[in-house]
């Protein structure tokens, strides 16, 4: 289907001149997704500065039955905000539309739009002393709206829970360009469904999200990060537990890292060093903070983790002595997806347990892959505390990555069918996009599914919203 010149430049009239691109090298980097496993094609993106303007685009493309692509910083994994390669998609960014309307600090609520990035919320929270604790290792370039699109995850699920669990209310514009105002920055509001919820993680395929009342929290006025070295992962959940208890669940962070993930960020990764004496099997790194201001957190934590060293729980333990060593921690965390991209090609999955289910998943996924690869380098890391697992295996040390790639149909199988023994996720916070489409359908309850449809159906009946994501 090619988009007809006269809805173009209807298109390019409702945003302005300054609201949309439509040469070639300003279009190219809005057609390939973040892991380049995509490349598509659009005559024209726009990019408009009010929900207005996106009711206005929104309408005229559903009259004319042509997909929108709605985009954000795109930094998805899965595919979800890249075009068709046909070119009869246009793609709608709101990068635009990076306002903060408004911030209240009584009500520990703020509202922002869609296109600002994470670290903007982030900082204008902070600026009435207030905590948005969404964290991403991309919250420098992904927007609020993606963010919420694929209902984001990070590294402080623990304590706050996914983005899905940080809203209170929502501005929507339909498919057919209606603006459903559901904004109130209420945290009751018990009437009737909670529309909210449909379109947090409906990946652009339901409608676009163009502003958001999000929830705030109090900073930690006294918080302690540790890297901690251990045996196996069992020891690492048995610590989760006994921190959580001994703070009263104010563990906000607890990430597992194998010796592999940390050896290939050590000589891949400028400017960094392993914050222990020896090398461990597996490593931990955590973060616990109270709101108020306490000077003994940092000798009950250290009391605490030396008792868990005298009994075999843990193997050694560093806490960090100031902002920057916190910082060193923290790289070698974040640093990990790049020290694997510079090995070659790796196959990813984005998987999600029970916490007390994850140590002994590793253990029989690694055999499965073991069986398939004997020589891939897996690499299985993430945020334990909520049982989501990036179970990556690296190309063999000498390998190539296209022979290497050819293995990846039949390790997902094997890793996806056992996620589903587990009664767990294939998707933990990725989301589906385009790449997990057909898994979707293998894995998810069939009613589930129905009823996915079904809403689809009901709320863009032109199947102009994000064509070919999700479903």
């Amino acid at each position: 289907m090619t988009i007809s010149t006269s809805l173009l430049a209807e298109l390019r009239r409702v945003v302005g001149p300054q609201g949309y691109l439509d040469q070639a090298a300003d279009i190219e980097p809005f057609l390939v997704d973040h892991r380049q496993l995509y490349r598509g094609a659009t005559p024209l993106v726009l990019r408009p500065d009010s929900t207005q303007q996106v009711s206005n685009i929104m309408r005229l493309c559903n009259e004319a039955r042509v997909g929108v692509v709605p985009v954000g910083g795109n930094t998805s994994y899965c595919g979800g905000a890249t075009p068709s390669e046909d070119g009869s998609q246009i793609v709608l960014s709101l990068s635009r539309m990076r306002r903060i309307r408004s911030v209240d600090p009584l009500n520990y609520t703020l509202i922002a739009e869609a296109g600002c990035v994470l670290a903007e919320v982030q900082a204008a929270a902070s600026s009435v002393d207030r905590l948005f604790p969404m964290s991403l290792g991309s919250e420098g370039s992904c927007q609020l709206g993606g963010n919420l699109s694929t209902n984001a995850g990070g590294t402080a699920v623990l304590r706050y829970g996914m983005m899905r669990d940080l809203v209170l209310g929502l501005e929507v514009v339909l498919p057919d360009g209606r603006i459903l105002d559901s904004l109130k920055p209420l945290r009751k509001d018990n009437t009737g469904y909670d529309l909210r919820d449909l379109f947090m993680g409906a990946e652009g395929t339901l409608g676009v999200i163009t502003a958001a009342a999000c929830k705030l929290f109090s900073r930690p006025a006294s918080s302690v990060t540790a890297f901690v070295g251990l045996a196996d992962p069992q020891r690492a959940v048995d610590l989760l537990s006994r921190l959580r208890t001994f703070t009263g669940d104010a563990v906000s962070t607890f990430e597992l890292i194998p010796r592999a993930a940390l050896e290939l960020v050590l000589e891949h990764i400028p400017n960094t060093a392993n914050p222990l004496d020896q090398y461990h099997d597996w490593y931990v790194l955590l973060e616990i903070g109270m709101g108020r201001h306490d000077e003994t957190l940092r000798g009950a934590i250290e009391s605490e983790l030396a008792d868990a060293m005298e009994q075999g729980q843990i193997s050694d333990a560093a806490l960090a002595n100031n902002e920057s060593q916190r910082e060193m921690f923290w790289r070698l965390r974040e640093s990990i997806p790049e020290a694997q991209r510079r090995i070659g090609a790796s196959i990813k999955h984005d998987v999600s347990v029970t916490t007390s289910e994850l140590p002994r998943f590793i253990i029989a996924a690694s055999r499965l892959v073991r069986e398939i690869s004997p020589q891939g380098r897996i690499v299985s890391y993430g945020h334990l505390g909520d049982g989501n697992l990036h179970f990556n295996v690296s190309r063999p040390a000498g390998g190539d990555d296209e022979s290497f790639l050819r293995l990846a149909p039949n390790i997902n199988r094997a890793v996806h069918d056992l996620i589903a023994r587990y009664g767990g996720s294939i998707s933990a916070e990725h989301g589906i996009g385009r790449l997990k489409r057909e898994e979707l359908v293998r894995y998810k309850q069939p009613v589930a599914l129905e009823v996915m449809r079904a809403i689809k159906q009901a709320l863009d009946p032109n199947g102009i919203m994000n064509p070919g994501k999700v479903l």
